[in-house]
């Protein structure tokens, strides 16, 4: 293991050295071609050729130089490593609001999402990502704890130009909060009275609070007294595919709300 993790360190402490290793395991590149995607100068590259050349990382051919088999399980390897460590970066201030028990896919798929989170002078950051989504797409599936006056009026906005075709799961507090305002009441009545849209109720409840618009996921996080703290969306196939089995799941779970509220 000791000289595994030197192998690790040797790798780590230079950049050079794993972007040419990745150019490599990738296919055949003269001294040149490495010199000028990697920046690096002669000097460099001949010390990195020749560390690589007696591991038996890479070979040269026809005066090109290309990575060997075990070379390229090197090269996957590290790149995987990399590639987890940026995920983890990425979602280390949010990890702790992240609903981890019933995301059944790997975190590492998350690697590209965009994480919206309050600022001073954008405290309802999250909350307008989710407007800002709901406003451009056309289908829109979601299964919440929360349907709040903001969200609603812009699907009802939507659904009611013919715009969005809109089915929801909600918890009955979520609905409960909404026919306890006159105004928002209405809303949903209304809402209620679009053919292009559905609403259920999950007497179990929603312990989350995802949607699904068109091809982006998009979580709402709130820490355990119920503070938004973030959000989270991303387009990852793997992500939606959750995503809408968890809906269906839910959907299949719920009863349809009518319309006299």
């Amino acid at each position: 293991m000791e000289s595994a993790l030197e192998e690790i360190e040797f790798l780590a402490l230079s950049s050079n050295r794993v972007e040419v290793l990745r150019l490599l395991a990738s296919g055949p590149h003269t001294r040149g071609e490495l010199a000028a995607e990697t920046g690096a100068s002669q000097a460099t590259l001949g010390r990195i050729i020749a560390d690589f050349e007696e591991r038996s990382w890479i070979r040269r051919t026809a005066g090109e130089y290309v990575a060997t088999a075990t070379g390229r399980i090197v090269a996957d390897g590290f790149t995987d490593l990399l590639d987890s460590l940026e995920t983890e970066r990425g979602l280390r201030d949010i990890v702790e609001y992240l609903p981890t028990d019933a995301m059944d896919f790997d975190l590492r798929h998350l690697a590209d999402a965009t994480i919206t989170v309050p600022s001073q002078t954008r405290p309802n950051a999250p909350l307008q990502r989710l407007l800002d989504l709901l406003r451009d797409a056309e289908t829109v599936r979601t299964f919440s704890h929360a349907f709040n006056d903001q969200t609603i009026r812009v699907v009802q906005e939507r659904v009611s130009a013919g715009d969005q075709q809109f089915s929801g799961v909600f918890s009955p507090g979520a609905i409960d909060a909404l026919t306890a305002d006159d105004r928002l009441r209405a809303q949903l009545e209304s809402l209620l009275a679009e053919p292009a849209a559905s609403v259920r109720v999950r007497s179990d409840g929603v312990p989350l609070a995802v949607m699904v618009a068109d091809d982006v996921v998009h979580m709402l996080l709130r820490d355990d007294s119920g503070v938004l703290r973030a959000s989270l969306d991303t387009t990852a196939p793997a992500v939606r595919e959750w995503a809408v089995e968890t809906f269906d799941t839910y959907w299949e779970s719920a009863e349809p709300l009518s319309g006299a509220l």
